[in-house]
């Protein structure tokens, strides 16, 4: 193990984000080990993992065969044996072929052994639109994993946080589903510290505020996070002042930040790309039912995506939320008596 960083930052897209956090932690602890489908001698088709192979051996970076149920079973008999596993499901629709192993082996192996074991895994998966893939590519399924008690969901909407949320998803006793937003990938820039960085789960961060009075608070994660923040630059031009929460965690949920959003500003607009019957943005509806019904000055609004199968690309750009779709929210919101 070493414990020598540098310090001071750079400006990093999420990718290099994440490819610079694995070399970290792999260098960190040699018991962090890879394995998933073309990670290895490819580095990822996303290049994702670009570099670990040749740095560290094809004993702790491994190519998989196509096949998801095996990639997470494996992750299990490593855990078990006190090893560090960080499989990658190529996309996070092909979660689907291993969800019987994620959902009943991974996440339940702390509580099914008494704590004999625990589950040390963090599966990091891309999902999202906005970059025409096949079908199961871009399915937005993180409402389905927060209903399995045991796993931990964070979605990173930031390089910096990338770096930090997946550091501390790595050295979480407990397993972690790291989901990276595919768009995000190079469209996001930022300053991410070249040192050890790490961003505790259940704490949201504030995008957008202004200082003196916000009109509606818009709560979102991934990729919804950015597109927020526009439509709060649209919409401030327009007179409307939106505050940007971005969850960061789904599970944990930072529910304290979102009573006291709703506090201050009495109207709520909640974005996901999940299609909208039972995704993610019902809970976070819920628990401002349950904690904040009286502070809201109207009912809270939903942009999501539909309860249709994700589509070819060239209609993907109906289907995901856009600022016009988030803007038009908000103004029917503030609007609203």
């Amino acid at each position: 193990m070493s414990s020598s960083q540098p310090a001071g930052s750079q400006v990093m897209t999420m990718l290099d984000a994440i490819n610079h956090t694995l070399h970290q932690e792999m260098e960190r602890d040699e018991r962090v080990v890879l394995f998933g489908e073309d990670v290895g001698r490819n580095g990822g088709v996303f290049r994702a993992t670009e570099g670990l192979f040749d740095r560290f051996g094809e004993q702790r970076v491994v190519d998989t065969p196509l096949a998801e149920a095996a990639i997470a079973g494996t992750a299990v008999g490593l855990a078990a044996a006190g090893m560090v596993p960080v499989p990658e499901i190529q996309f996070l629709g092909f979660s689907y072929q291993a969800f019987h192993q994620i959902a009943g082996q991974i996440a339940r192996l702390r509580y099914r052994t008494r704590s004999r074991f625990g589950a040390p895994i963090t599966i990091r998966a891309p999902f999202g639109g906005g970059v025409r893939t096949p079908e199961l590519h871009s399915d937005s399924l993180e409402g389905q994993f927060a209903n399995i008690p045991g796993l931990k969901i964070v979605m990173p909407a930031s390089a910096a946080d990338a770096k930090g949320l997946l550091a501390t998803a790595i050295r979480d006793p407990d397993p972690v589903l790291f989901l990276e937003p595919l768009r995000g990938y190079r469209m996001i820039k930022d300053e991410v510290p070249l040192g050890e960085h790490l961003v505790p789960f259940g704490q949201a961060r504030t995008v957008v505020s202004d200082p003196e009075q916000n009109d509606v608070v818009i709560i979102a994660w991934s990729f919804m996070v950015e597109m927020s923040r526009r439509a709060a630059q649209q919409l401030r031009q327009e007179g409307v002042r939106a505050k940007v929460i971005d969850l960061r965690t789904l599970v944990p949920l930072d529910t304290e930040a979102i009573q006291a959003a709703v506090e201050e500003c009495g109207r709520v607009v909640v974005v996901q790309e999940a299609p909208e019957t039972n995704g993610f943005a019902s809970e976070v509806i819920a628990t401002i039912n349950d904690i904040a019904f009286y502070s809201l000055e109207a009912p809270v609004k939903r942009v999501s995506g539909y309860d249709a199968p994700y589509p070819v690309g060239m209609l993907e750009d109906y289907y995901v939320p856009d600022v016009h779709r988030i803007v038009a929210a908000v103004k029917e919101t503030v609007a609203a008596q």
